[in-house]
Protein backbone atom coordinates (compact mmCIF):
# COMPACT_ATOMS: atom_id res chain seq x y z
CA UNK A 1 0.00 0.00 0.00
CA UNK A 2 1.58 3.33 -1.01
CA UNK A 3 0.02 5.23 1.93
CA UNK A 4 -0.51 4.56 5.65
CA UNK A 5 -3.90 4.41 7.34
CA UNK A 6 -4.48 3.62 11.01
CA UNK A 7 -6.64 0.52 11.62
CA UNK A 8 -9.45 2.74 13.01
CA UNK A 9 -9.60 4.87 9.83
CA UNK A 10 -12.36 4.22 7.28
CA UNK A 11 -11.36 4.58 3.63
CA UNK A 12 -14.38 4.11 1.36
CA UNK A 13 -13.86 2.23 -1.92
CA UNK A 14 -13.16 4.70 -4.73
CA UNK A 15 -11.22 7.21 -2.62
CA UNK A 16 -7.92 8.11 -4.28
CA UNK A 17 -5.00 8.57 -1.91
CA UNK A 18 -1.53 9.62 -3.01
CA UNK A 19 1.71 7.91 -2.16
CA UNK A 20 3.26 8.78 1.18
CA UNK A 21 0.02 10.09 2.72
CA UNK A 22 -0.75 9.26 6.35
CA UNK A 23 -4.28 8.90 7.71
CA UNK A 24 -4.56 8.65 11.49
CA UNK A 25 -7.06 7.50 14.14
CA UNK A 26 -10.81 7.66 13.49
CA UNK A 27 -10.62 9.39 10.09
CA UNK A 28 -13.19 8.84 7.35
CA UNK A 29 -12.29 9.41 3.69
CA UNK A 30 -15.33 9.19 1.38
CA UNK A 31 -15.42 7.38 -1.94
CA UNK A 32 -15.12 10.42 -4.22
CA UNK A 33 -12.36 12.16 -2.24
CA UNK A 34 -8.93 12.75 -3.76
CA UNK A 35 -5.82 13.19 -1.61
CA UNK A 36 -2.49 14.05 -3.20
CA UNK A 37 0.89 12.71 -2.23
CA UNK A 38 2.32 13.21 1.27
CA UNK A 39 -0.90 14.47 2.85
CA UNK A 40 -1.43 14.08 6.60
CA UNK A 41 -4.88 13.68 8.16
CA UNK A 42 -4.76 14.02 11.94
CA UNK A 43 -7.12 12.26 14.31
CA UNK A 44 -10.89 12.44 13.66
CA UNK A 45 -10.80 14.06 10.20
CA UNK A 46 -13.66 13.67 7.72
CA UNK A 47 -13.09 14.16 3.97
CA UNK A 48 -16.31 14.20 1.94
CA UNK A 49 -17.07 13.00 -1.55
CA UNK A 50 -15.91 15.55 -4.13
CA UNK A 51 -13.13 17.06 -1.98
CA UNK A 52 -9.67 17.45 -3.50
CA UNK A 53 -6.53 17.91 -1.41
CA UNK A 54 -3.29 18.69 -3.26
CA UNK A 55 0.14 17.32 -2.45
CA UNK A 56 1.50 18.04 1.01
CA UNK A 57 -1.78 19.18 2.63
CA UNK A 58 -1.73 18.88 6.43
CA UNK A 59 -5.06 18.56 8.21
CA UNK A 60 -4.94 18.75 11.99
CA UNK A 61 -7.32 16.96 14.41
CA UNK A 62 -11.11 17.33 14.31
CA UNK A 63 -11.54 18.93 10.86
CA UNK A 64 -14.41 18.11 8.50
CA UNK A 65 -13.81 18.97 4.84
CA UNK A 66 -17.14 19.05 3.05
CA UNK A 67 -18.13 18.61 -0.59
CA UNK A 68 -17.13 21.65 -2.62
CA UNK A 69 -13.80 22.30 -0.89
CA UNK A 70 -10.57 22.21 -2.90
CA UNK A 71 -7.19 22.71 -1.23
CA UNK A 72 -4.18 23.20 -3.47
CA UNK A 73 -0.74 21.92 -2.50
CA UNK A 74 0.92 22.65 0.85
CA UNK A 75 -2.23 23.97 2.55
CA UNK A 76 -2.38 23.80 6.37
CA UNK A 77 -5.74 23.30 8.11
CA UNK A 78 -5.46 23.95 11.86
CA UNK A 79 -7.13 21.96 14.64
CA UNK A 80 -10.93 22.11 14.70
CA UNK A 81 -11.20 24.68 11.91
CA UNK A 82 -14.55 24.60 10.07
CA UNK A 83 -15.64 24.68 6.43
CA UNK A 84 -19.27 25.16 5.38
CA UNK A 85 -20.87 24.40 2.02
CA UNK A 86 -24.37 25.93 2.23
CA UNK A 87 -25.17 29.57 3.11
CA UNK A 88 -28.64 29.02 4.58
CA UNK A 89 -28.89 25.46 5.97
CA UNK A 90 -32.11 24.04 7.39
CA UNK A 91 -32.39 20.46 8.59
CA UNK A 92 -35.74 20.03 6.83
CA UNK A 93 -34.68 21.56 3.45
CA UNK A 94 -32.35 19.68 1.11
CA UNK A 95 -29.90 22.13 -0.44
CA UNK A 96 -27.30 19.76 -1.89
CA UNK A 97 -27.77 21.43 -5.28
CA UNK A 98 -26.83 24.78 -3.69
CA UNK A 99 -23.35 23.84 -2.40
CA UNK A 100 -20.93 26.73 -2.94
CA UNK A 101 -17.34 25.86 -3.81
CA UNK A 102 -14.47 26.98 -1.61
CA UNK A 103 -10.93 27.20 -2.97
CA UNK A 104 -7.89 27.30 -0.68
CA UNK A 105 -4.87 28.20 -2.80
CA UNK A 106 -1.30 26.96 -2.56
CA UNK A 107 0.48 27.37 0.76
CA UNK A 108 -2.44 28.97 2.63
CA UNK A 109 -2.71 28.36 6.40
CA UNK A 110 -5.94 28.36 8.40
CA UNK A 111 -5.60 28.65 12.18
CA UNK A 112 -7.24 26.61 14.92
CA UNK A 113 -11.00 27.06 15.34
CA UNK A 114 -11.32 29.40 12.34
CA UNK A 115 -14.48 29.20 10.24
CA UNK A 116 -14.52 29.61 6.45
CA UNK A 117 -17.96 30.41 5.01
CA UNK A 118 -18.53 28.66 1.68
CA UNK A 119 -18.11 30.31 -1.69
CA UNK A 120 -14.83 32.10 -1.00
CA UNK A 121 -11.28 31.83 -2.34
CA UNK A 122 -8.35 32.01 0.05
CA UNK A 123 -5.28 33.36 -1.75
CA UNK A 124 -1.83 31.86 -2.06
CA UNK A 125 0.18 31.83 1.18
CA UNK A 126 -2.47 33.78 3.07
CA UNK A 127 -2.73 33.21 6.81
CA UNK A 128 -6.07 33.00 8.60
CA UNK A 129 -5.71 33.64 12.33
CA UNK A 130 -7.06 31.30 15.01
CA UNK A 131 -10.78 31.79 15.60
CA UNK A 132 -11.32 34.07 12.60
CA UNK A 133 -14.61 33.91 10.67
CA UNK A 134 -13.88 34.37 6.95
CA UNK A 135 -16.87 35.62 4.92
CA UNK A 136 -15.19 36.94 1.75
CA UNK A 137 -12.28 36.30 -0.60
CA UNK A 138 -8.77 36.70 0.82
CA UNK A 139 -5.84 38.10 -1.23
CA UNK A 140 -2.51 36.32 -1.69
CA UNK A 141 -0.14 36.76 1.30
CA UNK A 142 -2.83 38.48 3.42
CA UNK A 143 -3.03 38.09 7.21
CA UNK A 144 -6.70 37.80 8.21
CA UNK A 145 -7.94 37.94 11.81
CA UNK A 146 -11.07 38.58 13.86
CA UNK A 147 -14.84 38.12 13.79
CA UNK A 148 -15.85 38.93 11.17
CA UNK A 149 -12.39 38.51 9.69
CA UNK A 150 -10.57 41.46 8.18
CA UNK A 151 -7.10 41.99 6.81
CA UNK A 152 -4.61 43.08 9.46
CA UNK A 153 -1.32 42.70 7.59
CA UNK A 154 0.76 40.76 5.09
CA UNK A 155 2.73 37.51 5.47
CA UNK A 156 5.66 36.09 3.55
CA UNK A 157 5.63 32.73 1.84
CA UNK A 158 7.44 31.30 4.90
CA UNK A 159 4.95 32.81 7.35
CA UNK A 160 6.66 35.97 8.62
CA UNK A 161 5.07 39.43 8.97
CA UNK A 162 5.99 41.72 6.10
CA UNK A 163 6.79 45.35 6.92
CA UNK A 164 6.55 47.48 3.80
CA UNK A 165 8.69 50.56 3.18
CA UNK A 166 8.30 52.33 -0.15
CA UNK A 167 6.08 49.45 -1.32
CA UNK A 168 8.80 46.81 -0.72
CA UNK A 169 9.33 44.29 2.06
CA UNK A 170 11.86 41.54 2.68
CA UNK A 171 11.12 38.23 4.43
CA UNK A 172 13.37 37.95 7.47
CA UNK A 173 14.03 34.24 6.85
CA UNK A 174 14.16 33.72 3.08
CA UNK A 175 15.32 37.25 2.18
CA UNK A 176 12.77 37.18 -0.66
CA UNK A 177 11.50 40.60 -1.76
CA UNK A 178 7.77 41.41 -1.88
CA UNK A 179 6.12 44.27 -3.77
CA UNK A 180 2.86 45.98 -2.76
CA UNK A 181 1.03 47.79 -5.53
CA UNK A 182 -2.64 48.84 -5.67
CA UNK A 183 -3.44 46.62 -2.66
CA UNK A 184 -1.89 43.54 -4.24
CA UNK A 185 1.13 41.84 -2.67
CA UNK A 186 3.37 39.68 -4.83
CA UNK A 187 6.73 38.04 -4.64
CA UNK A 188 9.35 39.82 -6.73
CA UNK A 189 11.17 37.43 -9.01
CA UNK A 190 14.80 38.38 -8.62
CA UNK A 191 16.78 38.04 -11.82
CA UNK A 192 20.30 36.73 -11.30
Amino acid sequence: MPYFSHPTAIIDPGARIGEGSRIWHFCHVSSGAVLGENCILGQNVFVADGVTLGNGVKVQNNVSIYTGVTCEEDVFLGPSMVFTNVINPRSFVSRKNEFRPTLVKQGASIGANATVICGVTLGRYCMIGAGAVVTKDVPDFALITGVPARQTGWMSRLGHHLHFEASKAICEESRETYILKDGICCLQHNML
